[in-house]
């Protein structure tokens, strides 16, 4: 299965049950709405997690009542720590962070005590439509591991695959960016590119096919390919392109975002459950397709 576009994932979504989202600290509009969108487009359940007078407030803005919605309470406790309580106890199936720190989420997130760490690194994942690509792409990793090096890049990618299986896709072809497409042992990233593509090569990671070193002109465009030489089937086709560190993993997010048009949904991922983990910033469409996109993922995790 290959998605063209996040209509067709929302559209998937609407087949299955809606699972259950735990909203950690639901007192920003932009949140709450992306919520409520999902909950009225039959996506997610909303589990609205922090001060329920402050909660009860927002959805009174927005036109709804809180009788109708699960609201948990988190009274002196961090809203972090309730919504994990409630996906560890089955009363929700993904995370989504509101108006609160990252790490308040992500630190009880990992706490082996909640059951919920795979003991993977996790990683960013941004899922883009761009009009001039012919389906979605992923970018990995643009927002949680600075300056990975080969066996974090390693659990990256295999991140990014098992994400994106869970999604429908069978083999996901994996680009290892560089800035160009052969060895310099002056340019460790394309060492570790030619390493990957050997480890998947070898067996040792699976379920994808790695390229790599490549540069991004060759991943994205078959025509540049054919001219520089460079024999590769899948140019111009990949599903995933794995970034050589969070900086130009970032900027290239921002860069299709904001020049190429491009809308895109981001998760967290190598835990149990995805974490619906957008900046304050982002904007109630993008919230709710990164929650179209959690519920998807956390469908596949669970074979639902």
């Amino acid at each position: 299965m290959v998605f063209n576009d996040f209509r067709q994932i929302i559209d998937k979504v609407k087949t299955a049950e809606p699972k259950r989202i735990a909203v950690a600290g639901a007192h920003d509009a932009h949140s709450v709405e992306a919520a409520l969108e999902a909950y009225r487009q039959k996506i997610a359940a909303p589990v609205f997690v922090g001060h329920e007078s402050v909660i009860n407030g927002i959805l009174s803005q927005l036109g709804e009542s809180g009788a109708g919605f699960t609201i948990v309470d988190s009274g002196d406790s961090s809203p972090g720590l309730k919504a994990v309580e409630c996906v560890r106890d089955g009363t929700a199936d993904f995370l989504m962070k509101g108006a609160i720190e990252s790490k308040e989420l992500l630190k009880p997130l990992v706490d082996k005590n909640n059951n919920l760490s795979t003991g993977r690194v996790m990683s960013g994942f941004a899922l883009c439509e761009m009009p001039s690509y012919h389906k979605l792409i992923v970018n990995t990793d643009g927002g949680m591991n600075i300056a990975p090096d080969l066996e974090t890049k390693k659990a990256i990618l295999l991140n990014a695959v098992a994400t994106m299986r869970a999604i429908g896709y069978e083999k996901p072809k994996v680009a290892v960016l560089c800035a160009l497409e052969t060895v310099n042992p002056k340019m460790p990233e394309t060492v570790d590119a030619a390493e990957l593509k050997r480890l998947n090569q070898a067996g040792e990671i699976e379920d994808c096919v790695v390229e790599g070193p490549i540069s991004y002109d060759l991943a994205m465009s078959e025509q540049a390919a054919k001219e520089k030489g460079f024999d590769c089937p899948w140019c111009g086709d990949f599903d995933i392109l794995l970034s050589p560190c969070l900086a130009a993993g970032n900027m290239l997010t921002k860069v299709w975002s904001i020049n190429a048009g491009g809308r895109w949904a981001g998760l967290i991922v190598g835990a149990k459950v995805p974490v619906v983990l957008t900046s304050r910033s982002s904007s109630s469409e993008e919230k709710f397709l990164s929650i179209a996109l959690a519920s998807l993922v956390a469908g596949g995790m669970t074979g639902k």
